[in-house]
């Protein structure tokens, strides 16, 4: 019961830092990266689909992505989806693919990020903090109904502690990762 406990405590602050790490990714850097394309969607015929469903994407220099759209007919839709996006890129199309040029990104660009990276960092934290919340009431209910003593509560609530001082430190390991790939030129 108590184990059980833990190990879902752990399954959902490892799955909160999993989210920030996939948020995390779809941040514009400096590179080029498919990633970014993931928030695009494109109506197709009625239905908003994913960009990377409807189109191969590939990366043929560091700082461009080349989208070949597997029906040509889409061509025209998937470059006003792009220019309606947030990316604050311009598509250019040859008929055949779509390029998109990444520019350098501007320091003042590059600090918006770090702050919106940091943002995401806390959410994870807050969000690893409330499972640890949680994990402590079911601890305390597990008590009350006799099911554990004062002392296993009492090591249970510093494992839990511990997991999630674990947990908290990763989100900033990997926050300060990204605020330095993003800061660099």
């Amino acid at each position: 019961m108590v184990e059980d406990i833990l190990k879902d405590a752990e399954r959902r602050m490892k799955q909160a830092i999993d989210a920030m790490v996939h948020d995390f990714s779809t941040y514009r850097t400096g590179r080029a990266n498919p990633v970014v394309l993931e928030r695009v969607h494109v109506e197709y015929y009625g239905v908003e689909t994913p960009l990377n469903q409807m189109a191969n994407i590939t990366v043929p220099e560091p700082r461009q992505l080349m989208i070949t759209p597997y029906d040509k007919s889409m061509l025209g839709t998937i470059e006003k989806a792009i220019q309606k996006s947030d990316l604050g890129i311009n598509p250019s199309s040859d008929g055949i693919c779509i390029r998109l040029n990444f520019p350098q990104m501007t320091e003042d660009r590059r600090k918006e990020l770090v702050k919106q990276v940091n943002n995401r960092a806390e959410q994870a934290c807050v969000a690893v903090r409330n499972v640890r919340r949680d994990a402590n009431e079911h601890l305390k209910a597990a008590m009350k109904n006799k099911e554990i003593g004062e002392d296993d509560e009492k090591a249970f609530e510093a494992k839990i502690q511990k997991m999630t001082d674990k947990f908290v430190a990763e989100a900033h390991d990997l926050q300060k990762k990204k605020d330095a790939e993003l800061m660099e030129i």
